[in-house]
């Protein structure tokens, strides 16, 4: 699969190493980057750059990046103004602000409507200091003032492997070159929206083992067509196992939301005092009593399914777990197993890798099931968030989702894909089993399990962003629900270059 690749700094520092060993001058990296940035601002904010534009440029390469933006900018007819934190490093950032040494300096006293941050770059780490400290600090409050802030390729501040940082530039766009840095999916409230732009790298050497950023393109490719002459039969048949007693809804939602994915047939197993509700709640699908035998077991799953998707509501108990483990000896088809189905098996992964050996299978933990499965801290989970899957994956021998945005899906064969796509509209009760129904979907109808999870975070997540685009608070499940079919719908054009993939800003809204 090819891809903007996700790296953090150290994998950005490579990409840039391989390309100058195989001849591209580091300075001609540095103007291609500053040329794709310069033609974005210009194109994208023409109405504001021609009232002025402040510049602020570190000490690095970043810096370097910043005064060649500048002298482009400047090329153009725009008013530019540069406010220079501290003397160039680099031989780079040297070259390119003798040659913008004719743009006038900014003392920071105006109020130009639009900022570009070039102060610190992938390879900055701790918290800024100095000159730096104030630049950001007067950067910010132009963005207070009301001033657009767009950062080059990172916003001041926040590291670029973990996406942490404490003084830090808070960007309204960010222009990051080349490669998808992890900080940035982990700070999307920091970073604005975000564009990679193509400034010629190489592939990498790493580039099978570095995750791939997830796609609208891609997910088409992936997703199964649905042929003219389909019926429910060939559309496929999909189990689900959960809603204990009171927790009906959960398998509701699962099943909603796959059949709103394309899927023909739902059945769906509940405890005995949740049938009635699951039945009305989703009078497309069929409800079932818990099977309490293998015989029964095997009726309402190997003779009748093409995926099982157990756990939506299944309740952490341990007749939960005996259903589980019921169910995987009489069914040795595609699983996906989330939320209680992970739950009950709590510090025993490598046993649960024994259950599932021999099928397709997907486990799709949020943190917290993650750390329970690992006997691990969520605050670990979420600091090892791109390599953890892996290393489950391995030991579980079946892909795993660990949820969250970004969300990263990873097999046991070393892929690995996140997808980025997603809202706060997302971040309630019920979420994780509108994604199961989605995954399950995909999974039945002949996905592998990696891609299934990939391309099901993906659906999940751009309507979680559609249902959340008048505003995050007040949005539900039920608006996420409505917009999955949407998903299918909307065209996947890929962005204009030199844009290779877009994330639509992730910030707060009220």
């Amino acid at each position: 699969m090819g891809g903007v690749r996700v790296v953090d700094a150290a994998g950005a520092a490579a990409r840039d190493a391989e390309a100058i060993a195989a001849g591209i001058p580091s300075r001609a990296l540095m103007q291609r980057a500053a040329a794709a940035a310069a033609g974005e601002i210009a194109r994208r904010y023409a109405g504001v750059v021609r009232r002025g534009v402040a510049i602020y440029a570190g000490p690095g390469n970043n810096g370097g990046d910043a005064w060649a933006v500048a002298r482009a900018l400047a090329a153009s007819g725009v008013p530019v103004r540069v406010a220079s934190a501290a003397e160039p490093r680099t031989d780079d950032a040297r070259f390119e602000r003798e040659l913008a040494s004719h743009i006038p300096g900014d003392d920071g006293n105006g109020a130009p409507p639009l900022v570009v941050d070039g102060l610190l770059g992938t390879g900055a780490r701790g918290e800024p200091r100095g000159e730096i400290a104030v630049a950001i600090e007067r950067l910010e409050r132009a963005r207070e003032a009301g001033a657009t802030v767009v950062s080059l390729d990172m916003p001041s501040g926040v590291d670029a492997s973990t996406g942490g940082g404490g003084l830090a530039v808070h960007a309204d766009l960010t222009l990051t070159f080349g490669t998808m840095k992890r900080g940035l999916l982990v700070a999307r409230a920091r970073a604005g929206r975000i564009a990679v732009l193509d400034i010629g790298l190489l592939p990498g050497a790493d580039a099978d083992a570095s995750p791939t950023l997830v796609a609208a393109e891609w997910v088409r490719s992936a997703t199964p067509p649905i042929p003219p002459d389909a019926h429910k039969g060939t559309r496929k048949r999909l189990v689900i196992v959960g809603g204990a007693p009171g927790m009906a809804g959960a398998a509701a939602l699962a099943a909603q939301a796959a059949l709103r994915s394309g899927i023909g047939m739902v059945r769906v197993l509940v405890a005995p005092e949740s049938v009635g509700a699951a039945q009305c709640v989703v009078p497309e699908a069929v409800a079932h009593a818990w099977p309490e035998d293998d015989d029964a077991a095997h009726h309402v799953t190997a003779d009748w399914a093409d995926c099982l998707l157990i756990g939506p509501g299944l309740g952490d108990t341990t007749a939960a777990r005996a259903l589980v483990e019921r169910l995987l000896r009489v069914w040795n088809g595609p699983t996906v197993l989330d939320a209680d189905a992970l739950n009950v098996f709590r510090g025993q992964l490598p046993l649960l890798g024994q259950l599932l050996a021999g099928r397709p299978a997907l486990l799709t933990p949020h943190p917290a099931e993650a750390a329970r499965l690992v006997n691990g801290e969520v605050s670990d989970v979420l600091a090892r968030r791109f390599d953890l899957p892996s290393e489950m994956a391995r030991s579980v021998r079946g892909a795993v989702l660990l949820k969250g945005i970004p969300t990263v899906i990873a097999s046991p064969d070393g892929r690995s894909l996140v997808s980025a796509a997603g809202s706060a509209a997302l971040a309630a009760a019920g979420s994780g089993d509108v994604l199961g129904g989605i995954a399950a979907t995909l999974l039945a109808q002949g996905c592998d399990p990696t891609e299934a999870g990939a391309a099901a975070a993906w659906a999940h997540g751009r309507a979680g962003e559609l249902a959340g685009r008048g505003g995050v608070r007040g949005a539900t499940l039920a608006d996420v629900l409505r917009e999955v079919p949407t998903v299918w719908r909307e065209p996947a054009d890929p962005p204009a270059y030199p844009v290779l993939v877009e994330l639509e800003s992730a910030g707060a809204e009220a």
